[in-house]
């Protein structure tokens, strides 16, 4: 047997297991709960050939949770400013529209089921959140009638909360989530307007 001939069928699972995720990220995207049966369909696959790469539906949806999280948390390492209301205001732009292209993470998250899976997925993600917040309340930026883990907590929620909305469209609420955030942190919303108009590169 050629080497070509032992190197295709890798090649078809790799591409196999490739669709599967991809159909897992749109259908999960439409349906937190969507069944294996409606996830192999959309990958053009039977539920049999859907197992011989993911043993259960729990085992898909943990690698769809750590797909998202990766470019959530990549994003977070790359949000360096030294004022960190200015830092606040670009990573929540930046998740937001990140959030439009991984709906389906999105949508694990916001389903109470995996919500620990995610938060451990998140682990880089939530670490610079509460460094940003902590920087903030050490300089005065922040509020400091709350502790800075109380704080953090309401911040991930009032991002939570807004990418739950029914009608949430990025284009439409970006500059509304990070208005939020920036609340929750302690600025008042005329400093909110002024702040963006300030990061106009955060382009909420």
């Amino acid at each position: 047997m050629s080497s070509s001939t032992l190197r295709r069928p890798r090649r078809d699972a790799q591409a196999n297991r490739a669709g599967i995720l991809a159909a897992a990220a749109v259908e999960i995207a439409r349906d937190p709960h969507a069944s294996l049966d409606v996830i192999a369909r959309a990958a053009g696959l039977s539920r049999r050939a859907l197992y011989g790469h993911f043993a259960d539906r729990d085992a898909l949806v943990a690698e769809v949770i750590v797909a998202g999280a990766a470019r959530f948390n990549d994003i977070a390492g790359r949000v360096d400013d030294d004022d960190p209301r200015r830092a606040l205001v670009r990573l929540t732009a930046d998740l937001w529209r990140e959030a439009a292209h991984v709906r389906a993470s999105v949508a694990i998250a916001l389903d109470e089921t995996h919500v620990a899976d995610t938060a451990a997925a998140l682990v880089p993600l939530r670490r610079r959140i509460a460094e940003i917040i902590e920087q903030g309340r050490e300089d005065g930026s922040f509020r400091a009638d709350i502790t800075a883990e109380e704080l953090t907590r309401l911040v991930e929620d009032t991002g939570r909360a807004i990418v739950s909305r029914p009608d949430a469209r990025p284009e439409a609420t970006a500059e509304l989530a990070v208005k939020a955030v920036l609340g929750i942190a302690g600025l008042s919303w005329r400093e909110s307007v002024d702040l963006l108009a300030e990061t106009p590169e955060a382009g909420a």
